[in-house]
């Protein structure tokens, strides 16, 4: 497949390495010479040197042959002209990063698929309902539902009194079709169990599961339930605004914002959030403002470190669910030693939105997750597929390979060896992002 990708900020950046791993043609256009020098250094693509806008560099950047467009600028208003500019060059697909929330409207969907934009991802939304998740999953790092909630993967950081340590696969604990486990990420390394592998202490362990087995999952792994019914966030950012826009009535909010002008029109705008002028950095200034009474606490100002060692402070003082906004990628191993309780990062819930469009089988979600090289998909099988002809256990599927569980006729359930995938069912794949191409044509019907 061929992309163009216009941007090579963070978003661009990180979406051209993890398509690249994949044998995919990239070609990133960005009018910044610095940054295209420096990314040749360390990425196989090719590259242009122009503005998104022009069509002469768009057409240098190979747009009329392009499958998929992707336009990642800081500017709202360039990507969205340089989708259209590419869809009238001849891309068959654009997706344009946007900061209007009133462009997602389903009211306008037609209107900007005739100027050419298929899709639109607005990343401060993104985070924001994924804030909100985490705020609501209490006792997991990550969590994310498929078809209305009829399956869902957690990830769980394993401490030394949960019941599945130290427990071979093969010994015949997990068989059960309540959970299954299907990766795990031991310090740097992600590994995809197998029957001599076990749990360890401090393991980050992810597992499907359906909604009625949560509390089963919940039990094995030692973890307290607890809920959220007080919020404090550190940083007025746009995710701010955007929580305050989807938070549940029931959880009360305080928003700290160490800039007093922002504060103030924060104040005016958020009816709903006690928006309060001050440094949330400084322990003192924490204590004044009740920190030791909040649920849980959330960072996001536009600086990684501050963040993480802010969770690590609310920590401390006892708050048992931190997140924090990590956009340096370098920085999120430090969070999880500093045990922050969840990780936000706009690039990867970016590229999980994009990647979709990259995939040439029938695909339904696509999540890319923040602690390992890794994505979860949600296939779709077609009659015929491949995945249709033999009992799991007998698909010969590659060693980053796990098949989780599946959805039919909207009822999910955890496969083992003897499921038998059908035409039609939401097969859910955990892997690394290097198997996709293989996986891919798996899925399509043999010519």
């Amino acid at each position: 497949m061929k992309i163009v990708i216009a941007g090579a900020g963070e978003t661009g950046t990180h979406l051209s390495k993890m398509l690249s791993k994949e044998g995919q043609q990239i070609t990133l256009l960005d009018n910044d010479n610095l940054k295209l020098v420096k990314l040749k250094n360390s990425l196989h693509i090719d590259f242009v040197l122009g503005e998104p806008i022009s069509i002469q560099a768009l057409k240098e950047a190979g747009v009329e042959h392009a499958d998929l467009f992707v336009a990642v600028t800081p500017s709202e208003t360039e990507n969205m002209t340089a989708c259209f500019l590419a869809a009238k060059l001849g891309a068959q697909k654009t997706i344009a990063r946007i900061d209007n929330n009133e462009y997602l409207s389903n009211d306008y969907k037609q209107m900007f698929a005739e100027m050419g934009i298929t899709s639109m991802i607005y990343p401060e939304m993104l985070a924001a309902h994924e804030v909100v998740q985490a705020l609501k999953a209490t006792w997991l790092r990550e969590y994310i539902s498929f078809e209305n909630n009829a399956m869902v993967l957690g990830g769980i950081k394993i401490r030394d009194h949960a019941n599945v340590l130290n427990k071979p696969f093969n010994s015949g604990y997990f068989d059960h079709s309540r959970f299954r486990i299907v990766a795990i990420k031991r310090n740097n390394e992600t590994i995809i169990p197998k029957g001599s592998d076990v749990v360890l202490n401090g393991d980050l362990v992810y597992f499907i599961t359906t909604p009625d087995h949560l509390d089963f999952v919940r039990q094995e792994t030692g973890k307290k339930l607890y809920e959220v019914n007080n919020v404090m966030i550190m940083g007025g950012s746009r995710i701010a605004e955007r929580i305050a826009e989807c938070i549940p009535d029931a959880m009360r909010v305080k928003l700290i914002e160490l800039d007093k002008e922002k504060a103030h029109r924060l104040g005016e705008k958020l009816n709903n959030v006690l928006v309060v002028n001050g440094d949330g950095r400084d322990v003192d200034f924490l204590r004044e403002e009740d920190i030791e009474e909040m649920n849980a606490f959330v960072a996001l100002t536009d600086n990684s470190e501050a963040n993480i060692l802010a969770c690590s402070v609310a920590k401390r003082f006892g708050i048992l669910k931190t997140i924090a906004e990590v956009e340096n990628m370098e920085y999120i191993p430090m969070a999880e030693s500093l045990d922050v309780g969840a990780i936000l990062n706009k690039k990867l819930l970016s590229a999980s939105t994009i990647y979709q469009y990259t995939i040439n089988a029938k695909v339904s979600n696509v999540k890319c997750l923040t602690n390992v090289e890794a994505v979860v998909i949600e296939f779709i099988v077609k009659e015929g597929s491949y995945f249709t002809q033999t009992q799991v256990k007998n698909l010969n599927l590659p060693d980053n390979v796990n098949i989780g569980g599946l959805i039919r006729n909207g009822e999910g359930m955890v496969v083992n060896g003897s499921t038998m995938i059908q035409a039609d069912d939401h097969v859910i794949i955990f892997c690394m992002i290097s198997a996709i191409p293989d996986l891919a044509k798996l899925f399509t019907i043999p010519s």
